[in-house]
């Protein structure tokens, strides 16, 4: 706009007849820099994407999974399978506005040949539009942020289509990578470090992210090869490097430092901890088993003289209210810890592999190794210790006789726990497996069934309703219960 009123200020003095086409080299700023890198987008990108990721956990997944629920509720809310229209609009919104951002990285990137930042922008496009579509089911994917394009009003791309294409690029992101030795441009909040290591541990990421991916359409193979592609990548781990360990951990590591801060660092006690509290179901399985965790993650409070840790009842009828400081909730210490942005991390990788040994995929282990590997993982992501005779109680201990559902169950279970902040993936796994099985509040409405997707933005309707119309008719409706092709 500054350029624009400045060539009609020149024409208005000079004359029309004195017009050219040069106004922009005359407006130029000599002090500005002409070019972007990709690293100054980098930093920022990751920060904002991770930021999203976990305020959906806290925000809606925790909720909605029995994490957490309201200490006062009066109408409707996420506990009693009540999707308000802002739960999709502020993820829809952010989602799309920080892929423009991960387009100009990418674009940038390749002019300057700089395969590591190409890499990463795939990766980080394939896992946010998993979050997206997963979420929703059909959205806007192939047309997507190409305003400068004309394209104003984009097509909704079917889900399979979708993840056809997500795959293939966390293909490209791995071979990219596998090409580059540094991140020349610096920026990688993520992994920390711009040599061959970190460019390892993003290859690492790639490959375990394409598992989870491939777990999730596993039952539409005869659709996408899943199967195939899940065996390729376990038969050819230099090709296919997985996490080993937790120091491959894709988690964005908060450094407390402007203008980097755990997004919650500010939050008052109020809207932090005194509004909302543990539930029965996630701190009764705790209790139950002595996990160690619930010391990092949930406060006590004095009954009986002792020190216990108490939730209230998820779904509850309307008229109850929980009185405040009661019952446990969220630590303060969260509010400042700097492993608290995640995304993927070595546990998640291991129930992935446990799973997978379940339905007879060769992973290089047995299905009891990968699942304690991956109770372990979590205990050590949580800077928490075990002892051995947690693997020696019967909600937690895999036995000989356990059929394949009750082996499932046990493994999806941990990972339920092992999935705490991590966005929507306890919700996602929820629906694709039915565990774990959630008790039902007594107050959920007897209408309202367990949630299967987000409806669409309602603006939608009035700026690209055409689009909107055709995703709606092939799915098959624009409820909460409508199914996306996944779980059909």
């Amino acid at each position: 706009m500054k350029n624009i009123n400045i060539k009609i200020v020149i024409c208005i003095l000079l004359g029309l007849a004195a017009c050219t086409n040069d106004f922009e080299e005359l407006n130029l700023d000599p002090n500005r820099p002409t070019e972007v890198f990709p690293g100054v987008i980098l930093d920022q990108l990751q920060y904002r994407l991770v930021n999203s990721s976990i305020g959906r956990a806290r925000g809606f997944a925790h909720e909605l999974m029995q994490v957490t629920a309201p200490r006062l509720s009066i109408n409707n809310g996420v506990h009693r399978y009540f999707i308000e229209p802002n739960n999709s609009s502020g993820f829809w919104n952010s989602h799309y506005a920080l892929m423009t951002d991960v387009e100009d990285m990418y674009q940038v990137s390749e002019r300057l040949d700089a395969k590591a930042y190409m890499g990463v922008a795939l990766i980080l496009k394939s896992w946010s539009y998993s979050l997206l579509t997963d979420a929703f089911g059909d959205v806007p994917y192939s047309e997507a942020n190409r305003v400068e394009e004309g394209i104003i009003k984009p097509s909704f791309d079917e889900q399979r289509l979708i993840y056809t294409n997500l795959l293939e690029d966390l293909e490209s992101a791995n071979e990219l990578l596998s090409q580059s030795n540094t991140f020349v441009y610096g920026g990688d909040l993520i992994f920390e470090t711009n040599g061959p290591a970190g460019i390892l541990k993003w290859r690492k990421f790639a490959n375990s992210l394409r598992l989870r991916m491939l777990l999730r359409v596993l039952a539409k193979d005869g659709e996408v090869n899943a199967s195939q592609q899940i065996n390729m990548i376990l038969s050819n781990p230099e090709k296919y490097p997985l996490m080993e360990s937790n120091a491959d951990d894709a988690i964005l590591r908060y450094p407390g430092s402007f203008p980097f801060f755990n997004p919650y660092f500010n939050a008052r006690t109020l809207d932090w901890r005194e509004g909302t509290y543990y539930t029965e179901y996630f701190i009764n399985w705790l209790n139950r088993n002595n996990d160690p965790r619930r010391t990092v993650w949930a406060t006590t409070i004095t009954e009986n003289g002792q020190q216990v840790y108490k939730g209230i009842q998820s779904g509850y009828p309307s008229e109850v209210e929980y009185t405040v400081n009661t019952h446990s909730s969220y630590r303060d210490e969260l509010k400042t810890l700097p492993e608290l942005g995640i995304m993927m991390t070595y546990a998640e990788l291991e129930f992935i592999k446990a799973e997978l040994a379940l339905r007879g995929f060769s992973t290089g282990n047995t299905i009891q190794s990968h699942y304690q590997n991956g109770v372990l993982a979590s205990m050590n992501q949580w800077k928490v210790n075990l002892t051995a005779a947690y693997f020696d109680q019967d909600e937690v201990r895999l036995q000989d006789n356990d059929n394949f559902e009750l082996i499932l169950e046990k493994i999806i279970q941990q990972k339920y726990f092992a999935l705490y902040f991590n966005d929507f993936q306890a919700w996602f796994e929820k629906r694709r497996t039915g565990y774990p099985i959630l008790p039902r509040g007594s107050g959920i409405p007897v209408e309202n069934q367990f949630p299967s997707r987000i409806t669409y933005p309602n603006y939608l309707q009035a700026l690209n309703a055409e689009n909107l119309d055709a995703a709606v008719a092939r799915m098959g409706g624009d409820t909460q219960d409508t199914k996306v092709w996944w779980e059909k």
